[in-house]
């Protein structure tokens, strides 16, 4: 084991990070491991030991103060598609049947759906154009 440079040490402590980030979903294991890979190319470069492992350390830990929070915003977001029900939300559609508090048909995105109006006293007569602003189940809510 005395044969082998410190730089395959390194490499072989990268895959050994790396192995458990696939399995895990970790980030912070593959920023470690990216870490190690500096630490292999210090050792390569003919760096010593403590700045072998002070590089490793300084990458592993720029990488996690920097990369992880960013990541995190990242994962908060909501998506900017919007799918199902959510795409249909803001939507315009055509009064196919008056639509009152009682309920009515629209055309929405090519389909007829039931509506109802969002204010109980409103009305809408055919061939007018409406808002969706809401669904509920199978129902537009429309102004």
């Amino acid at each position: 084991m005395a044969d082998i440079d410190a730089w395959v040490w390194w490499l072989i402590g990268a895959a050994a990070l790396g192995i458990p980030l696939v399995i895990t979903a970790m980030p912070e294991l593959g920023m470690l491991s990216v870490g190690a890979v500096a630490g292999a190319v210090t050792a390569g470069l003919g760096g010593g030991v403590i700045l072998q492992v002070l590089v490793f350390a300084v990458v592993s830990c720029a990488l996690i103060a920097v990369v992880r929070p960013i990541a995190a915003r990242h994962r908060a977001q909501q998506p900017e598609l919007a799918t199902g029900i959510e795409a249909l939300k803001g939507r315009q559609a055509v009064v196919v049947e008056r639509v009152d508090g009682s309920g009515g048909r629209i055309k929405l995105g090519g389909e007829i759906w039931s509506a109802r109006t969002l204010d109980g006293d409103a009305a809408y007569e055919p061939g007018r154009q409406v808002d969706v602003v809401d669904i509920e189940g199978a129902t537009a809510i429309v102004i």
